[in-house]
């Protein structure tokens, strides 16, 4: 614990470029699928973005810094954004969704389902679902997203073919978090185990040169990056985007019970038996429970193939209602059309505290360009941790941010002197930048 605590703070001291982002979300009263209500608050949602020299932000693609904000009072004002955008702040307030990050090309928006109904099976809960209404001029109810161009100073020659290889590896900071609400008068209910099941998209839209960026006249252009590309454009949408799932080796007993009580096996022909679903297993040695997927809803779902929330190997044992999905060279995802339920490999926590070369990156961005990032915040209905009493949580903060550097001094055991500190006023941590 002493050496966690202590390369949490070195780290935190010690970065060479971050980007913050710092969501709060106070007295959200969120509900999981199997309760009919969709009554859910958001009273208040900030988000503040910092970075240092070689990344720069902006929130309507002509005025650029290394530290811009976002809130429920600014996300549609002019002189923060940019106009005709289609950034959204959860209408009334959060509901379950799900998502396999898919993106909509025809409408640059990531795909999102929610419940049209529920009810109880024999073994769980069988559910259908469909894709949330966003394909028009706006978003849906029940979640957030804001669109976030990034503009990456690193390297002089701008490469538009869309290939990972060229492009720089970005990395989720180890101070990212999901947690309850420790906000005066807005004080979360802890030990219900809602912040567990908070999700975090990053999808990318599409890239231009950087140094479009210096030249006013071209603000459209950023703007105006969608799937279709073309010209400056060069469309990112064929790829996922990339979802974190925080705290995904924490679970309340809550959560775990509900799960023994109401799951039960399923053969293959889609009967549920009298046997129990498989066993959550708690590693003593490491004081952790064992990591469970979460078998996202990748497509509309009605009532023909009987689909319940539990089916997954790792849960009722069924595995038909479940569909996979190939990556070609071309960087292009071939979706299963028959299937409805996907494991998706979420970004977890456990993969964002590897050390050294074990750390995987967690997004790239080409040299000399500008991103169109969409952010996507919501609950994901079909997180295990999504059970009734969840809701009582209400309450929960999020923190997240990037960087560029992979090892900490602890992966090289590095004894040398602190780099230089450089603080942001709208930050909630500090950065630093390197002197070359």
């Amino acid at each position: 614990m002493k050496n966690n605590q202590k390369r949490h703070t070195k780290r935190v001291r010690n970065l060479v470029i971050t980007l913050v982002l710092t969501a709060l979300i106070l007295s959200v009263s969120t509900y999981a699928w199997f309760i009919g209500m969709r009554t859910v608050t958001v009273s208040e949602f900030s988000v503040d973005i910092a970075t240092t020299k070689e990344l720069s932000l902006s929130l309507d693609g002509a005025n650029w810094g290394d530290s811009v904000s976002i809130n429920k009072d600014n996300y549609n004002k002019t002189g923060t954004v940019y106009a005709d955008h289609t950034n959204w702040w959860a209408g009334e307030g959060l509901i379950p969704m799900s998502s396999v990050g898919k993106i909509d090309e025809d409408v640059s928006r990531l795909i999102l389902y929610e419940k049209s109904s529920i009810t109880q099976s024999s073994g769980g809960y069988r559910i259908m679902a469909s894709r949330a209404e966003n394909k028009g001029d706006s978003e849906a109810e029940g979640y957030v997203a804001f669109d976030l161009f990034i503009r990456n100073h690193t390297g002089s020659d701008y490469l538009p073919e869309l290939d990972k290889k060229n492009e720089e590896a970005i990395y989720l900071d180890i101070d990212s978090k999901a947690a309850v609400s420790e906000i005066a008068d807005n004080v979360g209910v802890a030990g219900t185990g809602i912040e567990n099941s908070v999700r975090v998209a990053f999808a990318q839209i599409g890239r231009v040169k950087g140094t479009i960026a210096e030249d006013q006249s071209k603000v459209g252009t950023i703007t105006g990056i969608d799937c279709d590309g073309g010209a400056d454009v060069t469309s990112i949408c064929s790829r996922t985007a990339q979802i974190w799932e925080p705290n995904d080796l924490n679970h309340v007993p809550g959560a775990k019970s509900w799960y023994e009580t109401s799951c039960r096996a399923r053969g293959e022909t889609g009967t549920f038996t009298a046997d129990a679903c498989e066993t959550w297993d708690y590693d003593e040695d490491k004081d952790q429970y064992e990591y469970l997927p979460t078998y996202a809803i990748a497509s509309e779902i009605d009532a023909d193939p009987a689909v319940d929330v539990y089916d997954g190997l790792e849960y009722n044992g069924y595995v038909k209602s479940i569909g996979e999905y190939t990556v070609g060279e071309d960087d292009k995802e071939t979706w299963p059309t028959a299937k409805y339920l996907y494991k998706y490999p979420t970004f977890t926590d456990s993969a964002k505290i590897l050390e050294g070369m074990l750390r995987p990156e967690f997004f790239t961005l080409a040299a000399n360009s500008v991103t169109k990032l969409r952010i996507y915040i919501w609950i994901e209905g079909q997180d295990i941790d999504n059970y009734d009493f969840a809701s009582i949580g209400k309450a929960i903060s999020v923190k997240f941010g990037f960087t560029k550097q992979r090892f900490t001094e602890e992966d090289f055991n590095y004894s040398g002197p602190t780099m230089p500190v450089a603080t942001s006023p709208t930050s909630p941590t500090q950065t630093s930048q390197t002197g070359g």
